[in-house]
Order: C-alpha cells, then structure tokens, then sequence
C-alpha cells in the first residue's frame, strides 16, 4: 500500500506544479503582472493598532500623494539618463543628474513620512507611480547632453507645478507639510534654473 500512496502522492505534486506554471505563463502572457508572493495582491494589509493624533483628510493625502509619485518618477527618470547620457560636458551633466536623483529620493521620503505621521498611506508601487505621475515618459537608448538638459528641466518644473497646483490646500489644512512643499520648490525650482543654464547663450 506504500508505494500505491507514493505514487498517488508524486502525481499530487506533479499536477499541482503542472498549474502552478500554466497559471504563470497565463498571467505572462496576457500581459498582466503576476501576483506577488503570498497572494496579498492589491488588498490592504490589517490595522493592528488605532493610530492618534491629527489625522490627514482624503484630500490632504491625495495631494501630498500626488508630489510622492512625480518624485519618485524623477529620481526614476535621472537614473535612466544617467546611465544612458553621451557627448558634450557629459562629466558635469552626469553628475548634475546625481545632484536631482538625490534631492528627488530625499524629498520623496519626507513627504511620505510626513504622510504616516498623518495616519495618511504613502503609495510607491511601480504600478502606481507609471499610472499617476504627471511626468512623462522618459525615452529609451543613449541620449545626448543637450536633449538630457532640455528633457530633466521639463521634469523639475512639472515637479514644481504639481507642488505649486496642491499648495494652498495642503496650507489650509496643515501648514507643516506645506513648509516641506516650500523645501521641495526652493531646491526643484534652483536646480531647473542650474540645468537649463546648460543650454542657454547670453541675452544680446
């Protein structure tokens, strides 16, 4: 009886596998993304304990929500043109882009603290982020200096309309984190107008 039940369970584990990879190639080639291990998908996870304190309305975390995902889209994109940027002062604009890859990641993570501290919830999903960034898309392949320039300073000011379009909301419900909107504006704003310079002849 033994080797009956070993068999049994062998075939068990060979069907199981059998669907476990016809399901993965399914999801592959539909073109939608696998499910991440554990099966936790999109779901929520489980409140433990009740947060206190002041407490960020849906608006006020939609917002700050909106200036996390187009700094996370930055840091993103500077990193593509800093591995893919070729010609001219290419030493300086590679390390300009680390100078907006830095200020990027920096302040994406005070605006999503700041948005816990709210008992708000911080999305930087890749998914969520390539759905709602107001950047867009960033182009593949080597690119040369001048296009970078032009390309990254469009960026920094959508950065800072999006601060500039949420402000005064975000002000008149919570003034704090709209000093840290005036952090991210100062230095989006100085680090456009040090970019764009690259480009620019004097005024005749």
């Amino acid at each position: 009886m033994a080797p009956t039940t070993a068999k049994k369970s062998t075939a068990s584990s060979s069907s199981t596998a059998t669907k476990k990879t016809s399901a993965r190639s399914s999801a592959t080639s539909s073109g939608t993304r696998r499910a991440a291990r554990g099966g936790a998908g999109a779901e929520l996870t489980r409140e433990q304990n009740a947060e206190r304190g002041f407490t960020a309305s849906e608006t006020l975390g939609e917002n700050l929500q909106k200036v996390l995902v187009d700094l996370i889209e930055l840091s993103l994109q500077g990193k593509q043109a800093h591995w893919n940027v070729v010609g001219r002062n290419f030493r300086d604009t590679h390390l300009q882009l680390d100078e907006i890859i830095e200020a990027a990641r920096g302040f994406a993570d005070d605006v999503a603290e700041r948005m816990r501290a709210l008992h708000a919830l911080p999305d930087g999903r890749s998914d969520q982020v390539a759905q709602t960034t107001t950047l867009p898309e960033f182009p593949q392949g080597e690119i040369a200096t001048t296009e970078v320039i032009d390309l990254m300073t469009e960026r920094l000011d959508a950065v800072a309309g999006t601060c500039r379009d949420v402000h005064d909301a975000v002000d008149e419900e919570d003034p704090t984190s709209a000093d840290i909107l005036h952090a991210i504006l100062e230095r989006v704003e100085q680090l456009s107008w040090m970019v764009s310079a690259e480009n620019r002849t004097p005024r005749r």
